[in-house]
């Protein structure tokens, strides 16, 4: 076989992967979007029933109202966005000093990082509740925010960035006089936006995900987040009715998909800056 043959059949099995791969991760989506406007008894139904015969768009009323849907999103916005803000300036300025600043024990300082990303959040639950328990913190933003601070993944992130500028461009803005502040604020920075926008990107949506740590904090809804406040849609007593589950999970996934959907092209070119070399 030609070359050329087999480069057409490497691109048709390459395709065919990907086709596969889309449609594994589009139906749950495509069901829940249906199921969010369908009448109970349709969702229940044995087989199930992809298209709704009787369109239910009251369900996102009923999730909007049945709980205090508004108040859930305020606090996951506020939990999401100190936690966004915090992580990207601790991740930023953590990875400069570990790339531009000679100080005792930075090797150490980069072993440590390493290993808190093979670490899981799940291990340190018992003790960082202990300790929030004990400050006071229980049921506030503090105590949801202050242990989820930590930015291993995003120092490890930037610092491998950081790496891979141009020794050259960095040499020449020391010569000029740069010094930190400057170094990285007109030099540094304007040169790693796609990968600073990868990682205030996962930084969000893993912030807006996480689950467990406040549901654990959190007693009511004064400072529950969308993904603990929407299990108060779930009847524990009988059959859920899923319509207005689906539609809450639909309206607490936009706003992520809207960010992805707006910075993937600047996400997929700084997750892969730095891998190829010319």
């Amino acid at each position: 076989m030609s070359p050329a043959g087999r480069k057409r059949i490497a691109d048709g099995l390459g395709y065919a992967a990907m086709v596969i791969v889309l449609v594994i991760i589009a139906l749950p989506l495509v069901w829940i979007l249906l199921a969010s406007l369908k009448d109970r008894s349709e969702i229940y139904v044995q087989p199930a029933v992809w298209w709704p015969s009787t369109w239910r768009p009251e369900n996102y009323g009923e999730a909007t109202t049945s709980v205090p849907f508004w108040t859930f999103l305020r606090n996951s916005v506020i939990v999401t966005g100190v936690l966004g803000v915090s992580k990207f300036v601790l991740g930023v300025l953590s990875a400069y000093g570990l790339v531009f600043l000679r100080f005792p024990g930075k090797n150490v300082v980069f072993v440590v990082i390493i290993a808190a990303l093979m670490v899981p959040n799940q291990i340190t639950v018992i003790t960082n509740y202990s300790l929030v328990a004990q400050l006071g913190f229980r049921n506030t933003f503090i105590g949801i925010i202050l242990p989820l601070a930590g930015v291993a993944f995003g120092t490890f992130l930037m610092r491998n960035h950081f790496l891979s500028l141009p020794p050259e461009i960095i040499e020449a803005a020391r010569m000029d006089g740069a010094g930190h502040f400057r170094l990285l604020t007109r030099v540094v920075l304007p040169l790693s936006i796609p990968t600073m926008v990868a990682f205030a990107t996962i930084t969000l949506v893993n912030e807006w995900n996480e689950y467990l740590w406040p549901f654990l904090m959190a007693d009511d809804h004064t400072v529950a987040t969308l993904p603990v406040g929407l299990t108060q849609l779930q009847n524990s007593d009988g059959l859920t009715n899923w319509g207005p589950v689906m539609a809450a999970t639909i309206l607490a996934m936009l706003p992520m998909l809207i960010i992805f959907l707006a910075l993937q092209r600047h996400m997929i070119k700084g997750l892969t800056s730095g891998a190829v070399k010319g």
